[in-house]
């Protein structure tokens, strides 16, 4: 019988609450970061790099590497991985540097 990983710890979170990616609802857990959430909605990558346009999402986790960066609640360059999820949070897809709506 597969267990989850929550089963396997014995935690018991909280009741999930939604956020949204690009419009898109996406369930969320008390304690889970922006990127935990996203990972397990199953979107892997939520930034653009500057040069090329290549997708990006978490790769360290820990907030070392800036590879995680989203646009969240309108504000760019948050690190996903660090940034706990709230009720009602926007994370858009971070295009490029993340400044193009300030004509930067």
């Amino acid at each position: 019988m597969a267990r989850t990983p929550a089963d396997l710890v014995g935690a018991q979170p909280g009741p999930p609450f939604r956020i949204t990616f690009d419009g898109r609802a996406v369930t969320a857990l008390p304690g889970q970061s922006v990127a935990a959430a996203l990972w397990a909605a199953g979107i892997l990558a939520w930034r653009t790099t500057r040069d090329g346009g290549r997708p990006r999402g978490v790769f360290c986790g820990i907030g070392q590497c800036y590879d995680c960066l989203a646009t969240i609640n309108g504000e760019p360059n948050r690190r996903a991985c660090l940034v706990p999820a709230r009720p009602g949070d926007a994370i858009t897809t971070q295009e490029g540097h993340g400044r193009a709506a300030l004509g930067v």
